[in-house]
């Protein structure tokens, strides 16, 4: 969103405040609709409007394509188990978050990495359909722990409903998601992803602790990103090698790709929150900055500061005292020292380990879209 529309679309949910959460939505997302479709003042419509126009089609999108049969399998199967006969309340929630879009990234590279090691059985669907519950109960997790307002361009859930709702129902998407696991009946799939929702949790809590302090390093940071980000993506991938009863060499191939796109997307996310699109984002830019995160960007200019930009980091960072006009100049730091290009590199680094796994897996054109996926995430920052 630009700022324009940020603001009015912040007037929507204030008219709606008073309101039960069904009209809530209506007031934001009927208010965000008319705006794509009718523009509202000359900016929002050119912004829109070079969006739409400029716009290629994402490797993503291709590999969504190519899957789309066992992608429809695993949203009907996504839809059936986020039902409850007792507590309606679960799937309006789960509907209001994962119906709000996003690329289905996660359950993608599992059923790629299936079919590219010659699955041609159903229980890639129940993984990927679990992969995609473990990330959406951790969205709405996150959201209550920073106190987000928005996700992917709409009001969180917490937001329109309430922190215990949101805690609550992302504890019911993790049962689910072990449910799904069991129907497998892999006791390796099962230990690889209940490890992996072990490691988010622990990277978040990481993470959480870390904020707010200067002495957490780049050290620190890769393990917080491993844990709470690339642990899934890891895992997607490597679970579709080993239902597919892979050779070892491919599945941890796949591990390692998943583990380095993963890592490339948390660094690229977190250059993109100094710099990117709210809507484009998922989150409001500049949330990490308000929030006391220490990411990479930071962590690199904190590094290179000298004495009076050292004391503004802790005034802003440690202290929590941010004023007007800090990120901004929290934005000319991290220029000055190179902080965001550095991190760029970072995320290329990642992404040329993404691409060497790929080399030690069977060609085709699935593995040829991994390739073009592995490009499209740092090519975000490029």
């Amino acid at each position: 969103m630009d700022v324009e529309l940020e603001h009015l679309y912040l007037l929507a949910l204030q008219q709606g405040s008073g309101k039960g959460h069904a009209d809530r939505i209506v007031a934001a997302d009927h208010f965000l609709h008319a705006v794509r479709i009718a523009g509202r003042g000359s900016a929002c419509r050119g912004s829109f409007r070079r969006m739409s126009d400029t716009a290629q089609p994402a490797p993503h999108d291709a590999l969504a394509a190519r899957l789309s049969d066992d992608m429809a399998a695993v949203n009907a199967l996504i839809r059936e188990r986020m039902a409850s006969e007792h507590a309606p309340r679960i799937p309006e929630v789960t509907a209001h978050l994962i119906g709000a879009g996003g690329k289905r990234l996660r359950p993608l590279l599992t059923l790629a990495a299936a079919r590219l090691c010659g699955y041609d059985g159903p229980c890639h669907i129940h993984l990927a359909a679990t992969v995609e519950f473990i990330h959406t109960a951790t969205l709405l997790h996150d959201d209550v722990v920073d106190d987000s307002d928005a996700r992917r361009g709409r009001p969180t859930a917490n937001l329109l409903w309430d922190n215990p709702s949101s805690v609550l129902v992302g504890d019911y998407l993790f049962a689910r998601s072990f449910q799904l696991m069991v129907e497998t009946g892999s006791l390796r799939v099962l230990g690889i992803l209940s490890n992996a929702a072990a490691t988010i949790a622990e990277g978040e809590v990481l993470q959480l602790t870390a904020a707010h302090n200067l002495a957490t390093d780049e050290g620190i940071y890769t393990r917080v990103i491993r844990g709470k980000t690339a642990a899934l993506f890891s895992a997607a991938t490597e679970v579709g090698g080993v239902i597919a009863d892979a050779p070892e060499e491919r599945v941890q191939a796949l591990f390692a790709y998943g583990d380095a796109i993963g890592m490339a997307f948390q660094v690229v996310d977190d250059v993109l929150d100094y710099g990117g699109v709210s809507g484009m984002l998922g989150k409001n830019v500049g949330d990490d900055f308000r929030e006391g995160k220490l990411t990479l960007p930071v962590i690199r200019a904190v590094a290179a500061a000298d004495a009076d930009e050292r004391a503004f980091w802790s005034r802003v960072i440690e202290k929590r005292d941010q004023r007007e006009g800090d990120l901004d100049r929290a934005l000319a730091l991290m220029a000055r020292h190179g902080a965001l290009e550095g991190a760029r590199d970072v995320a290329q680094a990642h992404i040329a380990a993404a691409r060497a796994a790929l080399t030690r897996l069977p060609a085709g054109d699935l593995r040829d879209m991994l390739d073009e996926l592995a490009g499209f995430v740092v090519a975000r920052v490029t």
